[in-house]
């Protein structure tokens, strides 16, 4: 399909065609992995900044919409969400999503993937005439065809959140002088702290009373032991956790361990916690909303995590967060 479409593109470039507008609508374009929000916060803030919050949208998956809306870097009717239940299901969202930017005649799309195919084909079909992406560039990458109008090259050894601010930052560059080497966006700065809203503050406070966890939160440590489905190779060993749990409670008498985690993991939560085997130790797990459980991270010392989603929403809150990485790089992918 990129083979297709790049054939398509190069037909089209021979015709008269008018130049990009760069006041057009913006979408970025970010479909997987929701603690990526966090990290291109920096960078999609430069954007509203220069186009307006209303003249940006954001393309992505439905499991990302509470951490989009939680960041609020845009108007909820900006955030294009594709249902992921069933292809039929996903190919129909799609499909609505490219039909609202096409009458939004958006002028540039921003593909904030590193080498996924589908994102690269969906800043085509946006109908967006300045198209910035990382691009293979003769390096070993995923073919994505020629549908890029800046690319650049995908640095490993920058971290993430400054790859996407050197894409932003690419829109005001000649195309003709890129791929660029090396960072030319800047380096992020953290995500702004969150207001706990009251009612949030209340449900936290509901949910440590029985524990004996006073407000400042002295003593609570938290724990989460999975890293989803996507990419077990993520995962420290879930004994190690109860390891961990037990070592805490064992030399600091006043400690409270507490295990967090999605809706999903409440099973697996529950069975971490009956196998430290404390009055001390107890399951979250599913208990709060996203938003509950940044409020939750503020109440807590320490929260210590896979290389996952939490390490970013973390980054919202006072927590110290100790995040334990497996085969990915915590310079590149390390908590803002």
């Amino acid at each position: 399909l990129c083979a297709l479409a790049s054939g398509i593109e190069r037909a089209r470039r021979r015709l008269p065609r008018r130049g990009a507008d760069a006041a057009a609508p913006v979408v970025v374009v970010k479909l997987a992995e929701q603690g990526a929000w966090v990290v291109a916060d920096s960078a999609i803030r430069r954007l509203t900044e220069s186009v307006g919050r209303d003249r940006v949208y954001l393309l992505t998956f439905a499991e990302s919409r509470e951490i989009v809306a939680l960041l609020d870097l845009v108007p909820g009717d900006r955030v294009l969400c594709v249902r992921t239940e069933s292809w039929r299901i996903a190919v129909a969202d799609l499909l609505a999503a490219l039909r609202t930017l096409r009458r939004a005649r958006v002028g540039t799309a921003v593909d904030l993937e590193f080498f996924a195919r589908s994102s690269a084909l969906l800043c085509y079909l946006s109908g967006a005439r300045r198209r910035v992406g990382f691009h293979r560039n003769g390096r070993e990458a995923s073919y994505r065809g020629d549908l890029l109008t800046h690319r650049l090259v995908y640095n490993q050894r920058l971290h993430v959140g400054e790859a996407y601010l050197a894409l932003v930052a690419a829109l005001d560059a000649d195309p003709e002088r890129l791929p660029a080497l090396g960072s030319i966006g800047g380096a992020p700065v953290a995500p702004p702290r969150r207001r706990t809203p009251p009612e949030e503050a209340r449900t936290v406070e509901a949910l440590l009373d029985p524990l004996g966890v006073g407000p400042d939160g002295r003593g609570l440590v938290l724990l989460n032991a999975n890293a989803g489905d996507l990419l077990p190779l993520r995962r420290w060993p879930a004994d190690r956790y109860v390891s961990l749990a037990e070592r805490l409670l064992g030399e600091l008498p006043d400690a409270v361990v507490a295990f967090t985690g999605a809706p999903s993991e409440a099973a697996e939560g529950r069975r971490l916690a009956a196998a430290v085997g404390s009055e001390r130790c107890v399951s979250l797990a599913g208990w709060t909303t996203l938003g509950e459980l940044v409020a939750l991270y503020d109440r807590a010392e320490v929260l210590v995590t896979n290389d996952s989603g939490p390490a970013h929403y973390a980054a919202l809150s006072e927590v110290d967060i100790v995040t334990l990485f497996g085969p990915e790089s915590p310079t590149v992918f390390g908590s803002l």
